[in-house]
């Protein structure tokens, strides 16, 4: 007879759903018979006792437990850290099939579910909050209950986490959290780079260059110190993002071959106790085949479950997209600033209205949404760094933090990426006439006679532009007694954005 919110005893532990909370009888009982009448529970077990889950959960009593110690933030670790999970359980199947020690009828079942958390069919059973030990072993118990839990329904019908299917003995078989949790970290990561921030960064490049291409015969005026400096191309300006980008995916390609090198076989200290000796290659074999991706066991595990050291290789590439991301971004919203006060070079996609009070303004939004997605993932680096520095002796304590911001790092940089590239960058339109305007008016534009007639001789020039409001090539004619045709070829913007020496005929 199934248990249900009406027939609990005083004191008993409960469940108040999937992402609820296991609380006592005199809190919960009467307002969960109210909220959901008699919603059938049954009793799992674990090495401290028994719990109350919902029966038609797939987890069990150490994850009811997780969750009632640590209702922290609400936070849930992301489908791609899921995915990862499913398949690692599912290669490590796998491979204790084919080396004997898991028998076909269990391993086949716990592949089959293994393979559903892979594809995203039991997600809702995962409920344990970011915020919890630092091992990650609330989740990975979470992952072995569920697959257990489904695996042993496949075969006998019975939602149980334990069974003929045991979450320890049989879906951990071979492995510990201290190993499982980095290598799915790693995983994720790579899986998410290859299929997501790889693909949106070489988007966002192909889009640059098209821009550089585009602008190359546009003259505007440079800027150092945001001040008026010597004459450059937008195509230039562009193609130094192009650029930026282009150095980014290279760090980021390194940081992903970082991650290809698993900590997979270490189990509980890096020393492989428990498991065979051909257990770890045959896992990363594995994943390898149903990835694409060239996973191999590290050299040095202890190294990668101590100090977190590949994961923090990777989290520093995406801090260079992130800081070309924000050079990128902040340079647009400077070019595009006006209509009437402000540079207005370019003219960015409108794409919402700008202000709630006043009519007809337009902001750039997409820049300024990149920018605040690098400003996180920059953030998210420091923590990622000072979490994987929480790892005394043989395991770090900080993985399940690691875990979620560098994840979550990827994803936003790769949607940021996609967004910059299709609905700001592919649509920007260069103010053709007021560039050259501007740069016409610099006073800079003097340097190029400097090599002649001095830099103090310069100087006084660009001092008369100043203060007279008049053209600097009006005041060169006067003060170099030079016909106007020689200050024109001289002042030729264009010539002045390649090397050399212009006021060599002088």
């Amino acid at each position: 007879m199934p248990f249900t919110a009406e027939t609990l005893g005083h004191g008993t532990r409960v469940a108040t759903g999937i992402d609820g909370r296991f609380k006592s009888r005199e809190d919960d009982v009467k307002a969960m018979s109210s909220s959901q009448g008699s919603r059938p529970l049954r009793i799992e077990r674990d090495t401290l006792g028994e719990m109350y889950v919902p029966a038609d959960a797939y987890y069990g009593a150490q994850t009811a437990r997780a969750v009632d110690n640590f209702p922290i933030s609400g936070l849930r670790f992301p489908r791609q850290f899921i995915r990862a999970f499913g398949l690692i359980k599912y290669a490590a199947a796998r491979a204790n099939v084919r080396l004997g020690l898991l028998d076909e009828r269990r391993g086949n079942a716990i592949m089959q579910a293994a393979m559903e958390v892979a594809e995203g069919k039991l997600d809702d059973q995962f409920v344990v909050d970011v915020y919890q030990t630092g091992s990650g072993t609330s989740t990975n118990m979470n992952v072995n209950e569920v697959i257990a839990a489904r695996a042993n329904e496949i075969l006998t019908g019975v939602r149980s986490a334990k069974g003929e299917v045991h979450p320890n003995d049989h879906v951990n078989m071979g492995q510990s959290t201290n190993d499982v949790f980095p290598t799915a970290i790693q995983v994720a990561g790579a899986l998410s780079i290859k299929e997501e921030l790889l693909p949106s960064l070489r988007t966002l490049l192909e889009e640059l260059e098209r821009k550089a291409s585009e602008f190359e015969d546009v003259v505007k005026s440079g800027r150092t110190h945001l001040q008026d400096a010597l004459p450059v191309t937008l195509g230039q300006e562009f193609g130094s993002y192009a650029s930026l980008v282009r150095r980014s995916i290279a760090s980021v390609e390194v940081g992903l071959k970082a991650l290809l090198e698993l900590p997979i076989g270490g189990t509980a200290v890096g020393t492989g106790l428990n498991r065979h000796p051909d257990f770890a290659r045959l896992v990363c074999e594995e994943l390898s085949r149903l990835t694409g991706l060239e996973f191999r066991e590290a050299p040095d595990r202890f190294e990668l479950m101590g100090a977190m050291s590949a994961v923090v290789q990777a989290s520093g590439s995406l801090r260079m997209v992130a800081h070309a991301l924000l050079k990128i971004v902040k340079d647009l919203r400077l070019m595009g600033s006006g209509p009437n006060t402000g540079f207005a070079e370019i003219e960015i996609p409108a794409v919402q209205p700008g202000s709630s009070i006043m009519p007809g303004k337009v902001n750039p939004v997409i820049p300024e949404a990149v920018g605040l997605i690098a400003v996180k993932v920059i953030a998210n680096d420091v923590s990622v760094l000072l979490a994987a520095q929480l790892g005394e002796l043989e395991l770090n304590m900080g993985m399940p933090l690691i875990a979620y911001d560098f994840l979550h790092s990827i994803q936003i940089l790769a949607s940021g990426s996609r967004v910059l590239a299709k609905k700001c960058i592919a649509g920007i339109v260069a103010n053709v006439e007021r560039c050259r305007e501007l740069a016409e008016s610099s006073p800079a534009l003097v340097t190029v006679v400097a090599p002649i007639v001095g830099y103090d001789k310069a100087a006084v020039i660009a001092k008369r532009v100043l203060e007279q409001r008049r053209s600097i090539k009006e005041v060169m004619v006067e003060e170099l007694g030079l016909p106007r045709e020689e200050v024109d070829r001289l002042l030729d913007l264009k010539k002045l954005t390649r090397p050399g020496i212009p006021a060599k005929a002088v």
